[in-house]
């Protein structure tokens, strides 16, 4: 399988490996960008073709096609954030971020979601977001469709999928085909440990390659650390190159000095950044009013193979359970599966000893259904916190509260009741006090009557939005609708971190469009062109 980013590289891309620094370094650019995922990439290759001299930063690896073995052990330490294992504060959420060149869109299940309408006229009536409507965000997303392949996933869904689509269809539950940023793709299902075909669309094999072959320069393996902020201007950006590990700082500073500074770290590492620059604040917004779809999972038992770790990851999802509420009523759900690989499989679900090896016994014939929990539009729910802990690291507070729990016992009912119409045997909620159920009417029951609380009921969650949330003036917003920061004027903002509430989707096409408008605008006020870059 050819490996288009090595060869680039060999035909002489800008490319630095800071762990291979030997002594400290200044660079310098028109604009810096910090983080190489579904925003910074997006940024990059905008603002390359606007003839821009754009430097990329990355703490992460860089790891390509010929590095993907579809190996567990090796994707989840080099290509996650903390291993895979990233946890909120309270360790009742685990959290899957990527942490390499490409960020989470090397490692995501490429489900592509436009952003819901009824999440568009939300930021807009509640957020004064005017100018992000349905009608003004279509040609954006319709741009970064064409440009990354989206479409209607058109196989056959596997049997994980299926059992979702036979078990909703029976009871009169809608559902849809989930689109897909892929090209040519083999149906492997280890979308999660980076392509090892060049299928996936995702900036590692899209934007960045082209803004090197533009004249971009990327660094890896180096971590922003601050950012130095004299009045209303970034002065430079103060980084540390880390070893081989990844982990540990070498010792080597690097500064980095440009025009104008983009942060698209994520939603925990961007907030970060800014609250160990001791930003200005004026409003107590920063970090505030995170939010991660705070996700449950049911697991079901059935005669015949389900062999979830073959096939596309997700083809199948139902938006019934956000459709049937207010968006600002009781907390809605998205359904759909993930895939099932056995470390994954084995982390997740409860139990231990005798328990926990049964489970294992039967992983064949497991499925798997997700609910997304859409947080960040009912009063009650106004997600977490960006902090720092007294390294300067990034953690995460969020407490999950009553108004989740009702919405939690309701998605663990739906998905067990999903399953048993789809000829599950045997469904159990992701719990540790619960030793599962073996028809419908014994889940009904136990699931109404089961204690629902941080640790003892399984959270996940691989979508991380908010902490520098957009809004039409200071005070109610860390940047505005373009992500230009409200008090720094040489400062933007291109991830998922500006997002008001959580998206009630895969945010993967959110981010893309949203941002490839700002960038867009970005560019034009940077070279002084009326004309916006497209791709």
């Amino acid at each position: 399988m050819r490996d288009p980013f090595r060869e680039g590289l060999a035909a002489g891309w800008q490319y630095i490996d800071a762990s291979e620094l030997t002594a400290d370094k200044e660079l310098e650019a028109d604009v810096v960008i910090v983080g190489s995922g579904a925003g910074g990439g997006v940024t990059a290759e905008l603002l390359t073709r606007a003839g821009l001299k754009v430097l990329i930063i990355e703490e992460g690896p860089l790891r390509t096609t010929r590095d993907f073995q579809m190996k567990e052990a090796e994707a989840y330490p080099q290509l996650y954030q903390e291993s895979a294992s990233r946890k909120t504060a309270d360790k009742a959420i685990n959290i899957l971020q990527g942490r390499c060149v490409g960020g989470s869109t090397t490692v995501n299940w490429t489900s592509s979601f436009r952003t819901p309408p009824s999440t568009l006229n939300w930021w807009q009536s509640a957020h004064g977001l005017k100018s992000l409507s349905v009608e003004a965000m279509a040609p954006w997303f319709l741009m970064m469709e064409r440009r990354l392949n989206v479409s209607r996933w058109s196989h056959d869904p596997n049997e994980n999928n299926a059992v979702l689509a036979r078990g909703a269809s029976k009871l009169g539950i809608p559902v849809e085909i989930i689109p897909r940023n892929v090209k040519g793709c083999w149906n492997l299902v280890y979308c999660g440990m980076g392509c090892p075909t060049n299928a996936k669309q995702s900036m590692l094999l899209t934007t960045i390659p082209n803004s090197l072959y533009l004249g971009a320069m990327l660094v890896s393996r180096l971590r922003a650390e601050r950012l130095e902020i004299s009045g209303n201007q970034i002065t430079s950006l103060k980084c540390v190159a880390l070893k081989v590990d990844g982990l540990n700082t070498s010792g080597i500073n690097v500064t980095v000095r440009a025009r104008h500074f983009v942060l698209a770290g994520g939603a925990i590492n961007s907030p970060a950044i800014l609250l160990r620059s001791k930003a200005p604040d004026p409003h107590s917004l920063l970090g505030k009013r995170t939010f991660l779809h705070p996700t449950l999972v049911s697991s079901g038992l059935f005669e015949q193979a389900i062999n979830g770790y073959s096939g596309a990851p997700q083809s199948v999802y139902s938006d019934h359970f956000l459709d049937n509420v207010p968006v600002n009523g009781p907390l809605g759900f998205k359904l759909e599966v993930p895939p099932l690989h056995p470390v994954l499989f084995s982390t997740t679900l409860q139990g231990f000893g005798e328990a926990h090896t049964k489970l294992m016994k039967n992983f064949t014939n497991s499925q798997t259904i997700l609910a997304l929990v859409r947080d960040g539009f009912h009063p009650q729910s106004t997600g977490g916190q960006v902090r720092l802990r007294s390294d300067g690291s990034a953690l995460l507070d969020y407490k999950l509260n009553e108004t989740y729990w009702e919405a939690a016992r309701r998605a663990l009912l739906a998905m067990a009741e999903i399953q048993f119409a789809a000829g599950a045997k045997w469904v159990t909620p992701v719990h540790e006090a619960s030793a599962g159920y073996n028809s419908w009417a014994e889940a009904k029951k136990g699931l109404a009557e089961l204690p629902l609380e941080p640790l003892r009921c399984r959270v996940v969650s691989a979508h991380v939005m908010g902490g520098c949330a957009m809004g039409d003036a200071p005070e109610r917003g860390v940047v505005s609708d373009l992500g230009r920061h409200f008090q720094i004027e040489n400062l933007s903002v291109h991830d998922g971190s500006v997002f008001p509430t959580s998206i009630g989707a895969n945010p993967q096409l959110s981010i893309y469009g949203l941002i490839a408008r700002n960038a867009s605008e970005l560019a034009k006020t940077l070279t002084g062109q009326s004309k916006a870059a497209t791709l």
